[in-house]
């Protein structure tokens, strides 16, 4: 199992959004909080022998200013 940070966004008039900086354009939503988390888990369905690349680190992730309004998440993907 392989865990990925994800960036919970919620703006006052829109669901949760789920967007992953390892995978630029790769982004999920759901109306609670926890219909996005597990919205987020299905976005990373691949292929079989589909290799994904190595996750950054959450302190990575968090020194890009684009990033710091949302709030991480961890995703685990088998």
């Amino acid at each position: 199992m392989t865990c990925y940070i994800g960036l919970i966004r919620k703006d006052a008039d829109s669901d949760f959004g789920v967007d992953f900086p390892d995978f630029p354009g790769c982004v999920s939503a759901g109306s609670t909080l926890a219909e996005a988390q597990q919205m987020a888990k299905e976005a990373f369905m691949r292929e079989d022998g589909e290799v994904l690349p190595a996750p950054s680190s959450l302190e990575n992730i968090m020194s890009d200013p684009e990033n710091r309004d949302g709030s991480p998440v961890v995703i685990e993907v088998d």
